[in-house]
């Protein structure tokens, strides 16, 4: 029988997932991928396609919560993929905080340990925690490994994680840690083979999607990322502010009576593109529309983009390559044209026939600093992760 591995990657009202078969001598090899959105309402809906695109399921039902995710996600596990043995778990969790600098197998030490930092990640970290729980009250012998967004950071020069206020808060955890880092790894991992001439270079990957951020990697480790203490720093997101003046939280809590919950939904969920333009947080609404406002809005995270990528190759002394990956990344040639043509000054020549194509490489062959277009795939990093962690607890058994 196949051995397997399900790679959990949890958010506030979804549970997206993937099964991968092990085989002897191969990396994970993805069977499917799913998901199950609309948690909390009448008309949850959950999906899945094999390997290939096609659909395997494609129902709607009302799932209350994420403990009855797992549960319907379990049940059908044990049908569809009954002729494998699930052999692990592997979850995406946002927050280690400075604890963890590599995934680990879950215990309730480190449930505790993850607990604690939910704080840090409001809106991430219980949801990833409650699928772990899920699942060990689903089966409490499986091995559950959680993979954090922060471990590629750590080891940053310590000029890079400080804020400039009182060390005790610093000594407290109040710091910059930097989040994506499963994808950022995928990309770290890839480019030896799918570009070697700048693996070991000065390289900034540019992670866009709906939640954005960028990162200065050399010689394969990160060295400073545009997120900080949470996953509203740097540039503007979706629905996410991006880097804001404290001053004004200072201001709208003394002049405009704003408590917390009213300054959490502001930050989170009505800023970024949707906040600017008044019309849209998809990237495609904005780029089909005529106002005034969805230009502004996509004008206003190009910049941010730019001047992003002009901190980063400075914190690198300068820059061998640019990477698009994620949704936007990937599938939004206009938005990488425009950075790359306010990117001239740093050696991009843009390649735009290459960049229509959908890449990879998107700069001519004189180019003094390449750009890229590199899918990334935090499943299957996870799934890497969840199979070395298997093979460190039972080498023998381990396929």
């Amino acid at each position: 029988m196949t051995d397997a591995i399900v790679v959990i990657n949890a958010g506030s009202s979804s549970v997206k997932f993937s099964v991968f078969t092990l085989a002897e001598a191969a990396e994970p090899d993805l069977f499917c991928k799913g998901q199950i959105s609309g948690i909390g309402t009448a008309h949850a809906r959950f999906v899945a396609k094999d390997a290939t695109g096609q659909a395997v399921v494609d129902e709607s039902d009302e799932i209350a919560d994420h403990a009855s995710a797992a549960k319907t996600l379990g049940g059908w596990l044990q049908a569809k993929v009954s002729s494998f043995n699930l052999v692990a778990f592997g979850h995406r969790v946002v927050h280690g905080g400075s604890n963890y600098d590599a995934p680990v197998a879950v215990d309730n030490a480190v449930m505790a340990n993850l607990d604690a930092l939910s704080p840090l990640a409001p809106l991430h970290q219980p949801h990833n925690l409650a699928m772990i729980r899920a699942v060990e009250r689903y089966d409490p012998n499986l091995l559950q490994v959680a993979c954090f967004d922060t471990s590629f950071h750590c080891g940053h020069a310590d000029v890079v994680d400080r804020f400039a206020i009182p060390d005790v808060l610093h000594q407290q955890g109040v710091r910059r840690y930097g989040f994506h880092g499963l994808s950022y790894e995928y990309i770290a991992r890839t480019l030896p083979e799918v570009a070697p001439e700048i693996a070991g270079g000065r390289v900034v990957v540019a992670h866009l999607g709906s939640g954005a951020s960028m990162c200065a990697i050399e010689n394969g480790r990160s060295v400073d990322s545009t997120l900080g203490f949470t996953a509203l720093d740097g540039l503007p997101m979706g629905t996410r502010c991006g880097a804001l003046d404290p001053g004004v939280l200072l201001y709208l809590i003394q002049e405009k009576q704003y408590d917390a919950t009213d300054l959490e939904r502001m930050l989170y969920h009505e800023s970024g593109l949707k906040g600017i333009s008044g019309i849209s947080n998809d990237v495609r609404d904005l780029l089909a529309s005529d106002e005034p406002m969805a230009r502004l809005a996509l004008d206003c995270f190009v910049y941010r983009i730019n001047r992003e990528l002009g901190a980063l190759a400075a914190a690198m002394c300068g820059l061998d390559a640019l990477v698009f990956t994620a949704g936007i990344g990937e599938h939004a040639a206009e938005i990488r044209a425009r950075v790359c043509a306010k990117a001239a000054w740093l050696g991009i020549d843009f390649d735009s026939a290459a960049n229509d194509a959908g890449g990879p490489r998107i700069t001519t062959a004189h180019s003094k600093a390449s750009a890229w277009v590199i899918p990334t795939d935090e499943e299957k990093m996870i799934a890497l992760h969840t199979l070395d962690l298997l093979k460190q607890r039972d080498p023998a058994g381990a396929t």
